[in-house]
Order: C-alpha cells, then sequence, then structure tokens
C-alpha cells in the first residue's frame, strides 16, 4: 500500500499527500496541455488523478479501462484538440489496449499516462507494458525525479507531431518521489518539410484542367493543414465535384458534394462519382472502406494522391505525390483559372437538386424487411428530420454503421465520430460517445450502435448518461452479430453463435434512469420526437427492431470483393 499521509515541507509547512512528487508534476503539465482527463483510478495512478481532480481539471472516470483511450480518441475528434487518458499498471493498461491500437492505426494524439512496475524490477503480476505498446506501434516515455515536467511535455510535443498516441508511463516507486536535478533531454527533431515540386505542380494542374469530369476527395489531412478553403477554389474554377473520407464529412459544404467516399456513398451519387476521368485526393488514407473495397472509381480513372505522410499503398492504382498539402493546394491554385468552357456542373446539373440531396433512402424505401422488422434505411432517414440539427453523430463498429453516414447529416467534420473501424473492432460506441459529449455538451450526441457492440460496451453506458447534457442512444438492434451473419451464415457456416438473444435496450437505459421506448413501426418514432420537443436535457434510448435481412451497401461490397 501507497502512505497517504502528510509530510512537512522546509519551513515547517504541511504538505498535501498528491504535491511535490512526480506523479504531481506529471499532472500539472497533463493539467496545462490537455483539454480533458479521461481515467479510471488504480494503485499505479492515485495520486496523478488525486492531483488533478484537487485542483479542478476536468476528469471524467470511465468504468471500464477500454473507455478512457476510447473517451479522449473521439474528445479531439469532436474539436480538434489534444486530450488524455490514465489508467493503472497491468490490467489496466492491457484492458485499454484495444483502443490504445485503435487510437494508433487511426493516427489519434492522446497521452495515455499509465502506472507501470517499480523502477527496482517487475513485480509476479506486471507486464512489459513498453513491449506491449511498442507492439501496437506506440512509443512509451518514463517520466523519473530528473525528467518530470520535460518528458510530460514531449509526450504531448510528440503526439501532436506524429498524429499519434504516446504513452507516458510512471514506475510505481518513483510516482511519490521527490523531483532531483532536472536532465536535459535531447532536442526533438522537427518534423520534415516536403516542398512542392515546380514540375508535378505543372503537371497536376494541367491534368486537372483537361479533365472532363475532375473530383476532388479531401480528407483528415486536408482539415489538419487548413486546406479546404484553396481546394474549394479550385473545384469551383474547374467545375469539379466533391468528395470526402468520413473523418471530413461536410467540410466542404458545397452542393456539389457527393458525400462520403467508398461505403458509405448513396448509390445514386456513386453513379455519378464513377464517371469522374481525374480524382485528386489530398490528406486522404484511401483505405479499404474509402475506396469501396478497390471499387469506388473505374480502373481507367485517374487518381492522384497528395499527402505528407508516407504512402500506405492502400491504392496501387493511384499515382503518389508526397508534399505538405497547404503549399501543394495553393501552387495548384496559382496555376488553374476558372473554366471558360462547359463544366462537369454545366452537364450534371442533377446533383445540385433537391431531390439528388434528399436523405428519403431511395435504395430501399419500405418500412419493413422479409421478415417483418423495420428495414433500418427508413428508420435512419426519419432519423434525419427528427433528431436536432446541431448533433454529434457517434458511431460503434459494426454492420449498422452503414446506414448513420449515408441517410444523418452532420454540421462540420467533427460532428461524425467513427471509433473502432481502424482496428476492425466492436463494443467502443458509449465510451466514445461520452467523450464526444464532454468535447461538445452544446451539441445533442447521438449514438449509433448495434446490440452485439452494445452489450459489449455496456460498462459504460452509465459513463454516457453521466458525462451527456442531452443525447439519443439509437440501437439498431438485429438480434444478432450481422456483419458475420451477412459474411458466414449466407455461405452455410452454423449461425447459432452468430444469434443473440433479443435485448431491450431501452428498458436497459430506464432501470439507469434514461427515458426510451422499443420501436417496432416507424410510427413509434413520434415518441422520440415528443420527447425532443419537451425535453431541454437527458437522454432517449430509441432501441429498433431491424430486420435481419436488410444489408448495408458496404457489406455487399465487402462480400462481393471476398468471394
Amino acid at each position: 500500500m501507497t502512505s497517504t499521509s502528510t509530510h512537512v515541507l522546509p519551513g515547517g509547512t504541511a504538505a498535501l499527500p498528491d504535491e511535490g512528487h512526480v506523479a504531481a508534476i506529471v499532472a500539472d503539465v497533463v493539467a496545462e496541455r490537455a483539454g480533458h482527463l479521461f481515467g479510471i483510478m488504480g494503485n499505479g495512478n492515485v495520486h496523478l488523478i488525486s492531483r488533478l481532480t484537487r485542483r479542478g481539471c476536468p476528469f471524467t472516470s470511465a468504468r471500464h479501462e477500454s473507455a478512457t483511450v476510447a473517451m479522449a480518441d473521439a474528445y479531439y475528434r469532436a474539436t480538434g484538440n489534444i486530450a488524455a487518458a490514465t489508467t493503472t499498471y497491468g490490467a489496466g493498461f492491457t484492458n485499454a489496449y484495444t483502443t490504445l491500437a485503435e487510437a494508433r492505426i487511426a493516427r489519434i494524439p492522446l497521452v495515455l499516462v499509465v502506472g507501470d512496475a517499480p523502477s527496482t524490477g517487475a513485480r509476479p503480476f506486471d507486464i512489459d507494458q513498453a513491449k506491449a505498446a511498442e507492439a501496437a506501434g506506440v512509443l512509451t516515455l518514463v517520466a523519473g525525479p530528473g525528467n518530470a515536467e520535460a518528458i510530460t511535455h514531449r509526450a504531448f510535443d510528440l503526439a501532436l507531431q506524429s498524429v499519434q498516441p504516446v504513452v507516458l508511463a510512471v514506475p510505481y516507486d518513483l510516482a511519490t518521489a521527490p523531483p532531483s536535478a532536472p536532465q536535459t533531454l535531447e532536442p526533438m527533431p522537427a518534423k520534415p518539410a516536403w516542398p512542392a515540386d515546380t514540375g508535378e505542380l505543372d503537371r497536376v494542374a494541367e491534368l486537372l484542367v483537361a479533365g472532363k469530369r475532375p473530383l476532388i476527395l479531401g480528407g483528415r489531412g486536408m482539415l489538419l493543414t487548413d486546406a479546404v478553403a484553396p481546394l474549394l477554389q479550385l473545384g469551383d474554377r474547374l467545375g469539379a465535384l466533391f468528395m470526402t473520407s468520413l473523418m471530413a464529412a461536410n467540410a466542404f459544404n458545397s452542393s456539389w458534394d457527393l458525400g462520403i467516399a467508398g461505403g458509405f456513398t448513396r448509390l445514386h451519387r456513386l453513379d455519378i462519382a464513377r464517371q469522374a476521368d481525374v480524382v485528386l485526393v489530398v490528406g486522404a488514407s484511401q483505405n479499404l472502406f474509402q475506396t469501396r473495397y478497390g471499387t469506388l472509381f473505374p480502373r481507367d480513372t485517374k487518381i492522384i494522391r497528395i499527402d505528407n505522410e508516407p504512402d500506405p499503398g492502400n491504392l496501387p492504382s493511384a499515382e503518389y505525390i508526397r508534399a505538405d498539402i497547404l503549399p501543394f493546394v495553393e501552387g495548384l491554385l496559382e496555376r488553374v483559372t476558372a473554366a471558360t468552357t462547359t463544366t462537369w456542373r454545366d452537364n450534371a446539373p442533377e446533383v445540385g437538386s433537391q431531390e439528388f440531396r434528399s436523405f428519403l433512402p431511395s435504395e430501399n424505401p419500405e418500412e419493413f424487411g422479409p421478415d417483418g422488422r423495420l428495414n433500418p434505411r427508413a428508420v435512419v432517414a426519419a432519423l434525419e428530420h427528427i433528431l436536432p440539427a446541431e448533433r454529434s453523430v457517434v458511431m460503434d463498429g459494426g454492420h449498422f454503421m452503414g446506414w448513420a453516414p449515408m441517410y444523418l447529416s452532420v454540421p462540420d467534420p467533427h460532428g461524425m465520430i467513427l471509433v473502432g473501424t481502424a482496428f476492425q473492432s466492436i463494443g467502443l460506441g458509449f465510451g466514445s460517445a461520452a467523450g464526444v459529449s464532454v468535447a461538445r455538451p452544446d451539441r445533442t450526441t447521438v449514438l449509433v450502435t448495434g446490440d452485439g457492440g452494445g452489450l459489449m460496451g455496456l460498462a459504460d453506458f452509465e459513463t454516457f448518461l453521466r458525462a451527456t447534457r442531452k443525447g439519443v442512444v439509437v440501437v439498431l438492434n438485429d438480434s444478432a452479430y450481422g456483419a458475420e451473419l451477412h459474411q458466414y451464415a449466407v455461405k452455410g457456416l452454423h449461425d447459432q453463435a452468430m444469434l443473440i438473444d433479443e435485448v431491450d435496450f431501452a428498458a436497459v437505459g430506464r432501470a439507469l434512469g434514461a427515458d426510451g421506448i422499443k420501436a417496432n413501426t416507424l410510427a413509434d418514432l413520434d415518441q422520440l420526437q415528443d420527447w425532443l420537443t419537451t425535453n431541454d436535457e437527458g437522454v432517449f434510448v430509441l432501441d429498433v427492431a431491424i430486420s435481419q435481412k436488410v444489408v448495408a451497401e458496404w457489406m455487399v461490397e465487402s462480400v462481393a470483393t471476398k468471394g
């Protein structure tokens, strides 16, 4: 056990047990650098959290360590500001490992402060956490008496520069150690610059101008480098159409935007996008979802990808140019003047029409699926007009996730948050949504989850209720692990383990203090609308009994590609 008795500083002043030691120094830097701390208290981080909460630093406690990093991850996605998470050592760290891996693959800057084995040697229950983090591609820094302040600042600097999570470990026996003479850290190397090549700028500008149907696809890199405005101007000069990645949803805010690229693209917009003859991809990774498993554009479409990060090789057919994004886009803008001839927009006026831009589920508008349960497309499309416009839409992972990005609009790119798909994980929805509620209390937090992921993350249902000013939980409940059902049961595999006994999440929500209903018809959604009209605060749980027979478009593409 760690002693918590007070001690006396020189001069006779009584010191509190969370002052003047390594953990307190780390805590003070965390309070300075992070917008919020998310965590669960344990032996390894009790002094850190005590110091932060005593001084009034915003802190939200999770109920499972997985949610600590999920909340910090979602907080960043919802604001663009870095947050911090904390767990104890051992099981606390390993419980957060999935969400740490998700943040690394999704390239989310955050700092995870963890307890660690004593500096004198590992105990029987300790593991090599640094090696475990390294296996997930995450760097670990270690705080001690001589470097606590500097190394904590370094952790935040590295996270922001690399756009990656960083682990900051505090060995158990050093947490309460007094500071010693400061150690000088080696200067952190500057991030290398990738200036635009004049010849490449000339060539790309010529390709764009020569294209009859140019399309600009922007991703998160476009947002991070403030390149939206010049790209919008470039597209307007070319008469181009736009698309975005999910993390840049509605960034262009243009009537010529075809929406989210990939498996979440509306089918009538996909037909238009596939007519593009030249595509400029800016700051988007072109992963499997984003490229619709390689089928988003025809093989003969000329695709040029601009980014200042190494090419992950997700789309071999694309020509990759490594360059700093904003200077490259500004260089293109200098070389492209407004079109004087007919453009793609002139030949595709339907793109700007009200019917084309409608959120009605033209793909399948029926109220019920073949099994008599609700059609999720019709449900989510109806929610577009029921839910408050100022909303954050948060999604868990799973088969159901295809519908919210297709039929729900968001005010800006920070309004669409999907945590889990980078690592192919489910069960992170409640934790992620809690982080978003903390980050954007001015908006209604709308969590869209499935029953499989919802049950997996149930521990932090309570966290979401506690953290949320006003929210709606939409459970698209097909009584199954839908992704497995549609990928493997159709091939003849036995489906017993793919099915879930029907759970009434609205009843669970009511037991925890929320309102809610089980919806079996579209008319039942009126009760949500009435609740939103009469309640300024609180959470409503809408458990929707959806069909097992309706398959999301992204899943159709996945199954077709895998064969």
